[in-house]
């Protein structure tokens, strides 16, 4: 296991430094700048402010300028919200996040589980093709799609439940950000979940533990349920991913203080060190859901550890 990670990490942090200096480059090349507002500021204005925040320097040493900050824990100041570091509106909005997130995997997880097995033992029958049509629908959905969808039938028609904010954190306030993120995510689970546990329900193993006299539960949560869900530990790093991208939207639609809406905002203002930080930390988080999701890998199938 330790030479997993050790494997894993020699690969992750050129990746991270990949990450930072093409998206560093894509910011600075990109067509506007975060000094062009409805009223442009005069020449000299402008010449200071560039001069203040280093943005006159040529890129290779603001480039180097900021990976050296990166290193001792400085994201730099923010260019729009002139009284917070970029540290500081991260530290606000990534609780919110990876609590959304968390929450949204933890029911994406509980869903498609439960689903995929509920199929999986009933291959074949209406019960599966049922539920793998749902999940196929709810695959095809983003949450783009599902939130809105939400908020018009749970929120707005039925009054049942706020639309948009944060509150307190409270639990009426997350069901809907926290459904919306998670339906997509729930139905490839299903699926994978599916096709795992039907493959192993027919293995030979399987079968020589029906034959020794076990019960249907018991075959299934002792010696079906770990290989199969082989496939499903595969995906939680790309779903943790999508997760990620996926609350830049849900944060936004739903009015939530969290990192996405930042990054939103950093986007359309061109506040350069406010998105880096944000795309810094998220390929940060999804290398880690990545490393974590090869370490489920090897726990359920140790075969792959070597």
């Amino acid at each position: 296991m330790l030479e997993l990670i050790r494997r894993r990490l020699l690969t992750a942090l050129p990746t991270l430094a990949a990450v930072i200096i093409l998206s560093f480059l894509l910011m600075r090349l990109a067509p506007g700048g975060p000094f062009d507002g409805e009223r442009p500021l005069d020449p000299q204005t402008r010449d200071a402010l560039m001069a203040a925040y280093g943005l006159n320097e040529p890129l290779h040493v603001q480039v180097g300028v900021y990976v050296w900050r990166l290193l001792h824990g400085d994201f730099g100041p923010s260019l729009v919200y002139r009284d917070f570091t970029v540290t500081d509106l991260i530290a606000r909005g990534l609780p919110v996040s990876l609590t959304l997130g968390g929450l949204a995997l933890v029911l994406a997880l509980l869903i498609g589980l439960l689903a995929g097995m509920a199929a999986a033992v009933r291959a074949a029958s209406r019960t599966d093709r049922v539920l793998m049509l749902i999940a196929t629908l709810l695959t095809a959905l983003p949450s783009f799609v599902v939130g809105p969808l939400l908020v018009l039938l749970l929120g707005l028609w039925a009054g049942w439940l706020p639309v948009s904010g944060w509150g307190d954190g409270d639990v009426p306030h997350l069901v809907l950000p926290v459904i919306a993120l998670a339906l997509p995510t729930s139905g490839a689970i299903a699926k994978l979940a599916r096709a795992g546990l039907a493959q192993v329900l027919a293995q030979d193993h399987v079968r020589m533990a029906r034959a020794r006299g076990f019960g249907e539960r018991h075959v299934l949560f002792v010696h079906a349920l770990r290989p199969a869900l082989v496939p499903v530990a595969s995906y939680l790093g790309p779903a943790a991913a999508g997760l990620l991208t996926g609350a830049v939207v849900i944060e936004t639609v739903f009015a939530l203080p969290g990192l996405g809406r930042y990054f939103v905002q950093g986007a359309l203002n061109r506040d350069y060190p406010l998105v880096m930080g944000v795309v810094t930390l998220y390929a940060a988080l999804i290398i880690l859901f990545n490393l974590l999701a090869d370490l489920a890998y090897g726990w359920l199938d140790p075969r792959t550890r070597g």
